[in-house]
Parts: C-alpha cells; sequence; structure tokens
C-alpha cells in the first residue's frame, strides 16, 4: 500500500528536523496527513515544515482558528496548516475552508485529517506519529515511531527511506 517507511525519532529536535528534511520533498499541490495522538509531535514535524519551506510566520497548533496560511518568504509554496480535530462534518466541512482552491499552489498539512480530507487528493503523504510507551507520562524526550505513506502517482519515484537518518546538526 504505497510508498512506506518507518523510523524512530528519539527527540523534539529531530522532530523538527524530520520536518525540515520532508519539507525538500515536497512541492505545491501537496497534501501532508498528519495522525497522532494529543502530544505526539504533529506541531513540532509541522514547524519544521514550514521552516524548511521558508514560510512567514511562527507555525503553531492552528486549533482554535481551524486554519492558517503562512505566506512564502521567497519563491515556494505557502504552508496551509489546518487542525481538523474539531471539524466533525469531514470534507463538507473541509470544503467550507476552500482548501481544495489553496491545494494547487500550497503545501496543505492537515493535522487531525484521518477520515476526513483524504478525498481532497489521491496524491498525499501520510505520517502518523505514534509514542513508543505511550500512556500519559510520555513527553517530548519519549522516542517515537514515525510511519510515512506516500500514496498515489505523486510518491511512487520519491525515496522517503532515508528520512530522520542524518545526525543532528546536519
Amino acid at each position: 500500500m504505497g510508498n512506506r517507511t518507518t523510523l524512530t525519532v528519539d527527540s523534539a529536535a529531530r522532530m523538527n528536523r524530520l520536518g525540515r528534511e520532508l519539507a525538500a520533498l515536497l512541492r505545491p499541490g501537496d497534501l501532508v496527513l498528519l495522525s497522532g495522538e494529543l502530544g505526539a509531535g504533529k506541531t513540532t514535524l509541522t514547524r519544521g515544515l514550514g521552516e524548511g519551506l521558508g514560510v512567514r510566520g511562527a507555525v503553531t497548533s492552528p486549533t482554535f482558528v481551524i486554519a492558517r496560511v503562512h505566506p512564502p518568504l521567497g519563491d515556494g509554496p505557502a504552508l496551509v496548516h489546518v487542525d481538523a480535530y474539531r471539524l466533525g462534518g469531514g470534507l463538507d466541512e473541509m470544503e467550507d475552508l476552500d482548501l481544495d482552491v489553496s491545494l494547487p499552489e500550497s503545501v496543505v498539512v492537515v493535522e487531525w485529517g484521518e477520515g476526513k480530507v483524504e478525498q481532497l487528493s489521491e496524491d498525499r503523504l501520510e505520517v502518523r506519529i505514534e509514542r513508543a510507551l505511550g500512556g500519559e507520562a510520555a513527553d517530548d524526550s519519549d522516542p517515537r515511531t514515525v510511519t510515512l505513506t506516500g500514496l498515489g502517482a505523486r510518491w511512487v519515484d520519491v525515496d522517503l527511506t532515508e528520512m530522520g537518518e542524518r545526525p543532528v546538526g546536519s
């Protein structure tokens, strides 16, 4: 099922770096679907994506605004960061946000979008973040298992296996 790789991320700094590395693979029109429990590292990964894409504005969780657009500082795509947690209506509510209008010229990252936004694009990168230890006591230093799955023709020839392999600081 798609182009898939799994890796272990052992700190918030490495999660941020993984986001920066993934940003190098992204292009306008890409949809990135993030899933994982509260505190898993979805926003930390998205912050790294924003740094890697070179967008304006601090990337923070858009929980209360639902969607936030970060325009590019240079020639790259804008980052549209969506938190679908409170959207119960699935695609209908997502369409009200006009994300399909933004998709062709932006990178759209949707947290909590599983089961809600897959119909926006057959080509998408699904990122599942799971705490290795689980439970309430987990914090940013607990290792995470990150599964990257590229779906659709866009991701067939993209090498996801080298993500997260380089030491911090590279």
